[in-house]
This record gives C-alpha cells, structure tokens and sequence, in this order.
C-alpha cells in the first residue's frame, strides 16, 4: 500500500495528518456504506427532449440501489423539489452546486488506511481534459470528502474514477488513453502517473489498457472496457459490430488482459461481455453507450443496463448472475443516460464501509 499525507476536514477547517498514512482503494464488490450521486443534468449540456428522460434514469438507478443500501444524491436547490418526487424516500437529497451527473468521475475515489479510516482521493476533474464547463464539479469531491467525514487526499494527478478500476488487493486496470493524456496529464510520463496512482491507491501493479482517445468525451474510461469481478477474475467488453470503432478496441483488450497477470502473479480469467446488436432507443444518437460492463456492485446487488435486445439482456443477466453469486442482479432501462454517452457506474460512486 502507498503512503501519503491526509488533510482531515474538521469544524475549523484543514490541517495536516501527523503522521504518514497507509491507503488502498477497496474493491467495489466490498461492503458500502452508502452510495453517491448527482442530480445534476441541466437543459444546456441534455437538451429540452432529452433532460426529462435523464433525470428518470438517475431516479430509477438511485431506487433501484436504494432497495440494498443508503443512496446520497447531490442536487441543486432548484432541483430538489422534482429530485424529491422521483425520488423515493429512503434516497437522501444533499444540496450542492453542480454541472452535471457523473460522480464517478467528479467525485472522490475512496480509499480505507490501513487503521480502519476512510480517506478521499481527489483526481483534480478537469472535465475530461476541458471538453465541458466543470467550475462546480470540480469542487465536488472536496465536498464529498468533507460530507462523508473522510480524509482528503489531492492528487497530482489529473483525471477521473471511470478511468480505474481495480480488484482491491493492489492492481488496478487504467487506460492510457485517458491518464497518459496531453489533455489531463501534459508533464507526467507514464512511469511517474503509475507511480503516484499506485501511492494514493495501494497498488502494486497496473495492467494498461490502450483505449482510445478522442472518441467519446472520456478518452476511453476503463469502465466501459474492462471491470474486476474479483482478484483474478475480470469481465471484458466485447463489440460485435465490425463498424463500431470499440470493434477492434475490445479485442485488443481482450487480447491484453488474457496474457495479463495480477500483482500476486496470477493470470487473470476474463469473460468476455458483448454488447447488444439492437437497441430499443429510436433516437439513438452515435456516441450512445450501449454495452453491459458499465454495471454497478452494491450491497447485496449488481444493478446492471439493459437496451430492449432481448437476447443480448438475457445473456448479460445470466453471465452477471453466473459471476456474481449470491447477488440479485437487477436490470433496468438508463437509455437517456447511455444517450450521452454513460451508464450506470459513471452516474455512482460508492463509499466503503470502515
């Protein structure tokens, strides 16, 4: 695990931690206690048709995981009336200042020390890489960390959660399309990025996804390609259309991570997740994110997309249901929200039980 200096958020403000401190960024399948989001769409980036449609989705998906576990959603006080009607009432409605829904990225990554206290990572959002407005976005993982009571822990680093995933016991999968990015990341050669990530985040190995840049508003986050089931075991996107340019992406990934080994040495098993070759959505634009790997793990549940492929949401379920024993997997419709290019994962952000 990495060793780093917390700022504890306290009544009168900031001071520095005493002493050095131990992190590591749980796997997302460990115990939360609670799950973040942001009802945080707005007219100027959705459009009229499509905002209503937007903040449907991030209601159902915050009740859908509201049945497993405490959901706080950050929302505007001009919103909070239509985000309380939606909303059910174990959903608990934060005001905050916004641009837009994507915590996953805005927020904190979360990690635990070694002594049992939760700590915050702050990657310095900077809307993936300037391609939006993100004044107040910015500020929201300061205010996550302060609201959840946990360290916080700025990085030098710029970028965002959606690009990491990792399995909890030291390695992480990242996309060199994003972190080793001249829009995030300009001085930073990719030894130093792996370096400082693995200090804020405990690891000790990253397997590197190529990605790919300019594509999507992302530049490729790894949540789209590739997840952790557990230690050992990663899910990997898989796109059947040979016009897609995630065509050849996910092979290569697929490729990539079969020869991969984890930090304890052990070769990963990877199952391929394809996406569907329909979709329900008549209005579909290009950059709707259609594909399954964009699921999210809470607390008893994977709360899991589906498109109105029958066959596709079908074999999704059952390969979902097959690697995750024990939880109900519940899938639900986010077209709005795969719209503009996300899914479920990048809409949430879990906070770990300590």
């Amino acid at each position: 695990m990495g060793c780093t200096r917390a700022l504890r958020f306290e009544d009168h403000g900031e001071r520095e931690s005493d002493a050095m401190v131990k992190w590591i960024m749980p796997d997302e399948g460990e115990l939360h206690s609670r799950t973040w989001m942001a009802f945080g769409p707005d007219e100027e980036v959705w459009g009229e048709d499509l905002l209503p449609r937007v903040r449907e989705d991030l209601a159902r998906i915050a009740n859908a995981i509201g049945r497993f576990e405490p959901v706080s959603m950050l929302v505007r006080p001009e919103d909070r009336a239509l985000a309380a009607e939606l909303c059910e009432a174990g959903v608990e409605l934060v005001e905050c200042p916004l641009d837009d829904l994507w915590i996953r990225d805005t927020g904190p990554c979360f990690v635990v020390s070694d002594d049992g206290h939760l700590g915050a990572v702050d990657l310095n959002f900077n809307g993936w890489g300037g391609k939006q407005e993100h004044g107040r976005d910015s500020q929201v993982a300061s205010f996550v960390a302060r609201r959840s009571g946990a360290a916080y822990l700025q990085s030098e680093v710029v970028g965002e959660g959606g690009g990491i995933e990792v399995d909890g016991h030291g390695t992480a999968i990242i996309t060199e399309s994003c972190y080793v990015n001249a829009n995030r990341n300009p001085d930073f050669p990719r030894a130093d990025l792996e370096a400082e990530l693995k200090q804020q985040l405990g690891l000790r190995k990253i397997i590197w996804l190529p990605g790919i840049a300019g594509k999507d508003i992302t530049d490729g986050h790894t949540d789209f390609y590739a997840r952790f089931v557990k230690p050992g075991v990663v899910v990997a996107a898989l796109d059947p259309d040979p016009q897609s340019y995630d065509y050849a992406v996910t092979r290569a990934h697929l490729e990539i991570l079969g020869r991969a080994t984890d930090a304890d040495g052990r070769r990963l098993e990877v199952v391929p997740l394809t996406a569907p070759t329909k979709i329900r959505a008549s209005d579909a634009a290009e950059d709707f994110a259609a594909g399954y790997v964009n699921f999210y793990v809470c607390n008893g549940a994977v709360i899991a997309p589906q498109f109105g492929d029958s066959r596709a949401d079908a074999a999704a379920h059952q390969t979902l249901r097959s690697l995750f024993p024990g939880r109900e997997v519940v899938q639900i419709e986010i077209d709005g929200i795969a719209a503009g290019g996300g899914g479920i994962h990048c809409a949430t952000q879990q906070q770990p039980k300590v």
